[in-house]
């Protein structure tokens, strides 16, 4: 799924956004084309665009990568999935995520400050982390480390979303109140003030609504989004 494009059309891509009143150019797992996205940002900027640029990725990158993108790149949103080596080799298949994301993340924080204008983020690193059912200790592992090694740097979004999936390693569920009530006690623990945390919604596995379909023109209900390019269509 996908189209391949210039990095001409990608400056077209991102100016027609900023046209539409997008807040920001929100690139997705861009690590494996960072050098044409930098060179398309770039483009874009010559020609106008004012809105910052967020790099939205698993922080499972190299150094080198992020190197090509320290000028262009307003804003990190890297997720922590986990710092537990065994975990991340058991669903991931990549042993040294944690390290890698760990060091990719320090980068980040050292290429841009927090940067507000009012209330709306210009600038700075916001770590994602995802609370999965029965692995709770991976999230106090990574609420440490935030602790440790961000705190007054950057922001963390604390997310319960997960949706369940069959795997024998994880319980059949969504996040319960009790792990709920456990992981934001961890937050008072460890001082954690900065940053955001999800409200926990009873089964958000039994509604989808908010799950993207990519097969569809507007991927995502027309009250959150409005589509200006489609990899099946191109500009909308």
């Amino acid at each position: 799924m996908g189209k391949a494009t210039t990095e001409a059309e990608f400056a077209r891509i991102c100016l027609a956004l900023q046209e539409k009143n997008a807040e920001n150019i929100n690139i997705v797992t861009g690590s494996h084309a960072a050098p044409s996205l930098a060179a398309g940002i770039r483009a874009a900027r010559k020609q106008g665009l004012a809105i910052p640029v967020m790099w939205n990725s698993s922080a499972y990158e190299t150094l080198e990568s992020l190197s090509l993108l320290e000028d262009v790149i307003d804003a990190y949103l890297p997720d922590l999935k986990t710092l537990d080596s065994a975990i991340a080799e058991r669903f991931f298949k990549a042993a040294g995520y944690g390290e890698a994301a760990a060091a990719a993340i320090k980068r980040m924080l050292e290429f841009r400050d927090l940067r507000y204008e009012g209330a709306v983020l210009r600038s700075g690193v916001i770590i994602r982390h995802l609370v999965v059912p029965g692995h709770l200790g991976a999230t106090r592992d990574v609420l440490r480390w935030f602790a440790e090694n961000v705190m007054g740097k950057g922001l963390l979004s604390l997310m319960t979303q997960y949706t369940p999936v069959r795997n024998g390693d994880i319980p059949n569920r969504s996040v319960n109140d009790a792990e709920y009530e456990t992981v934001l006690g961890w937050l008072d623990e460890f001082g954690i003030e900065d940053g955001f945390y999800q409200e926990l919604t009873p089964d958000m596995s039994a509604n989808s609504e908010w799950l993207p379909d990519f097969n569809r023109v507007n991927s995502f209900p027309s009250k959150l989004s409005t589509p200006v390019w489609h990899w099946r269509t191109g500009f909308v």
